[in-house]
């Protein structure tokens, strides 16, 4: 059997949510990670900076946009070995057209030789944006599964769609 691991990165704090900044207790992606593992028997690793984002909404996207322009690979707190792993549910929230930079270092330390990576991103509107390309370039020798966009504002009324997700056959 598989071993499976879900890696995900979220942010709480103040997030955009149907047009609304609203302070959340748990960051959107993490909320998916979780209904993924309620389907399926998995390892969880929370992405985290060592120097997370502001709490504050505008804050924080101003800080992932100059990062991410800036081409920045922000340190990580801990990581887990993914050469023990089959296959892999990566979840991000979509920054600016793509994955957060924490996420790249991340992967980025990793060898994806032989792995499947099954990506799930939470936006309120931007789908995946370029993040499957990347996910693509910086994982080679992955197989990158078709992934699950959800609209993060309502992504605890997405559970029967993940379950569908996770159980689907590629």
């Amino acid at each position: 059997m598989a071993k499976t691991l879900i890696t995900f990165f979220s942010r709480a704090g103040e997030n955009y949510l149907n047009g609304n900044v609203e302070k959340l207790t748990v960051g959107n992606t993490e909320v998916a990670a979780d209904l993924i593992a309620e389907f399926v028997e998995a390892d969880k690793f929370k992405i985290d900076m060592v120097q997370p984002y502001p709490e504050n909404y505008t804050d924080c996207t101003a800080k992932a946009k100059l990062d991410q322009g800036s081409n920045v690979r922000p340190e990580i707190k801990g990581d887990i070995n993914v050469e023990d792993y089959d296959v892999i549910y990566l979840g991000f929230p979509n920054y600016w057209g793509t994955m957060p930079m924490a996420v790249f270092t991340f992967l980025e330390k990793h060898n994806w030789e032989g792995k499947i990576i099954k990506p799930f991103v939470t936006h309120e509107g931007s789908g995946f944006g370029e993040a499957l390309d990347d996910i693509t370039k910086v994982c080679v020798g992955a197989t990158v599964k078709e992934g699950i966009s959800i609209h993060g504002a309502d992504v605890r009324g997405y559970k029967f769609s993940i379950r569908r997700w996770v159980n689907k056959e590629d």
